[in-house]
């Protein structure tokens, strides 16, 4: 069984919902992600979201936007995101990983290569913002081969096509709480909530909610409705907020431990 599954059953038997972190990985570098990663799961998330830097981040806001470009200075791409991930393996950690990442590295790497690696880097899922589910058979066919789950998202304006988006999920369904790309929020989608009840009358596989979630009161509220709770920019902009601790040999584990303790409350 995929890792992933194998979590959200164990989360279920529980009565509990996923953590679910999303960090650009080599901001502000490689082995600070590494550590960072090994901080996520301390701090009680479940699964993590490893995002791969890119110069034209359609569905991301302005904090992973800089948080990107950190990253590319550092000549960071899509094998050396999934070489971080066998880094965090060979430094204990267990939970699963979802590479995020738009569609052009992907198509860059070759396709039949690509899930070569993905697989060979234990990598349980993808999530790819950038490839509507009217073009995604060839990859998801390929996915499917690999047993690795193609995690598709589903927005609001999604509509009549919400049922065609979730009829072949794998993992979970991502479920975008508002309009627009990513960021921190005061409030959401006014329907959201009638939303996600919608997307679960079509599907059995988990739903989790995305964008725009910053605090623990926001994480507390969609646990009630969903199976997991997905905080990007809000902890990017923790790390960013920590930089100079990070890259200080006398600081750095004050910098991880609060990036830790901010996640930690993050855990409904």
């Amino acid at each position: 069984m995929n890792l992933i599954d194998q979590t959200f059953a164990r989360l279920k038997e529980n009565q509990q919902t996923a953590l679910i972190p999303f960090l650009t990985i080599g901001d502000p570098d490689l082995d600070t992600s590494v550590e960072i990663i090994a901080e996520l799961e301390a701090a009680g998330a479940d699964i993590v979201e490893l995002g791969v830097p890119y110069s034209d981040p359609l569905a991301d806001g302005p904090v992973i936007q800089r948080a990107s470009q950190r990253a590319l200075k550092h000549q960071v791409n899509i094998a050396s995101c999934m070489e971080a991930a066998v880094k965090a393996r060979a430094a204990g950690v267990k939970l699963p990983f979802i590479l995020f990442t738009y569609y052009n590295p992907v198509l860059q790497f070759d396709l039949e290569r690509f899930f070569e690696e993905v697989k060979k880097h234990d990598i349980s899922g993808l999530i790819i913002p950038d490839l509507p589910v009217e073009e995604s058979a060839e990859l998801s066919k390929r996915a499917e081969a690999a047993e690795i789950h193609l995690i598709p998202l589903v927005a609001p304006t999604s509509n009549e096509r919400i049922k065609s988006i979730v009829a072949s999920a794998k993992g979970f369904v991502y479920c975008v709480s508002s309009l627009g790309v990513t960021g921190e929020r005061s409030s959401f989608f006014d329907g959201v909530e009638e939303f996600i009840a919608q997307v679960k009358e079509y599907t059995d596989i988990p739903a989790a909610v995305g964008f725009g979630i910053s605090n623990g009161e926001q994480a507390a509220k969609f646990a009630r409705i969903c199976d997991g709770v997905v905080v990007g920019s809000a902890i990017v902009r923790q790390i960013e907020e920590t930089i100079p601790l990070l890259q200080n040999v006398d600081t750095r584990q004050e910098g991880l431990l609060q990036i830790r303790k901010f996640v930690a409350q993050l855990k409904a």
